[in-house]
């Protein structure tokens, strides 16, 4: 199938087409730039909605619950769930269709893991790329769940429309939020596992930082601290309300923000795999015995020439 076909089938919802391009883009391979450039223009008509926190929050099961709820509302949704990234292969660890099983088979929800390949802040352009495979395919709702590595996930805010912010009772998640600038970043905060003891005290304390903290973003809106149980699906309507009351607002806002995190990692992209994956150029430095900052700018002023 040539090209513009393949993307032709994508843009009409065909699930095989579009599970073939993301192939394609995880795994940078052929050109899968040309065949990006073909979506880019079709995106922006779905909400993407972030999840990220510390491991162990139930950021999966939460995820799962949102999706059945938006189902319910007849929406359609796909999902980027971003993985730990094998040492060796540098494909995701985990597998997401086992995590979400009673949706994997639902030809309304486009399920889809990928790898960290290294960011810290979970978000590669890959990422990025998928969801927007997701979009063009016509997808009303993009959950991007991040892999949960606690301080680093603030990059989140940078692509999605609303980002929810995931903390449960006990795990001090209220001190790592001051630590890590999550206060900043949340446009919904949710204590999840909220039948356990101290869920009342990490959302009072949540409610009380977030009353003495500047306001981020827009000043007409304040983050709600909302309890969930989310394997009994207790608070999901009521998250899903708000997220949407936040989107009626503000659907749109980090457009401009997610085309240049997007820009910036193609540019590291290719800046890396054109200089650090050139096996002799790495012996060349090694043998060259040169401090970091000497073959860095050695390697800085070759690229300015290509320029």
């Amino acid at each position: 199938m040539n090209r513009e076909k393949l993307v032709e089938k994508i843009i009409e919802g065909d699930v095989r087409a579009a599970a073939r391009l993301m192939r394609i883009v995880d795994d940078r391979s052929q050109d899968y730039a040309e065949y990006m450039r073909n979506i880019w223009p079709h995106t922006g008509k779905a909400a993407i909605i972030g999840i990220t926190g510390a491991p162990g929050a139930g950021k999966s099961t939460l995820t799962d619950a949102l999706i059945s709820s938006y189902r319910k509302q007849g929406m359609t949704v796909g999902v980027v769930a971003i993985d730990p990234s094998s040492p060796f292969s540098g494909g995701a660890i985990l597998g997401d269709r086992i995590r979400m099983a009673d949706h994997a088979m639902d030809q309304d929800v486009f399920i889809r893991s990928v790898a960290t390949r290294g960011h810290l802040g979970g978000m590669s352009v890959s990422a990025i790329d998928i969801a927007a495979v997701l979009d063009a395919m016509g997808k009303d709702i993009i959950i991007v769940e991040t892999v949960g590595v606690g301080q680093d996930e603030v990059e989140i805010a940078s692509v999605a429309d609303c980002s929810v912010v995931v903390t449960v009772p006990g795990l001090g998640d209220d001190i790592q939020a001051i630590k890590a600038g999550i206060l900043e970043i949340a446009d919904i905060f949710v204590v999840n596992k909220a039948d356990r003891e101290g869920a009342d005290r990490t959302a009072r304390d949540l409610q009380m930082m977030l009353e003495l903290a500047p306001r981020h973003g827009e000043a007409s809106w304040q983050p709600p601290v909302i309890k969930t149980v989310a394997f009994k699906n207790e608070g999901i309507e009521e998250l899903r309300e708000s997220i949407n009351s936040f989107l009626a607002t503000h659907k749109g806002d980090k457009k401009s923000a997610r085309l240049l995190y997007a820009a910036q990692g193609i540019v590291k992209e290719r800046v890396f795999g054109e200089y650090f994956t050139n096996s002799k150029l790495n012996e060349a430095i090694a043998a060259g015995g040169h401090d970091p900052y000497k073959a860095v700018d050695t390697l800085w002023s070759n690229f300015m020439k290509l320029g």
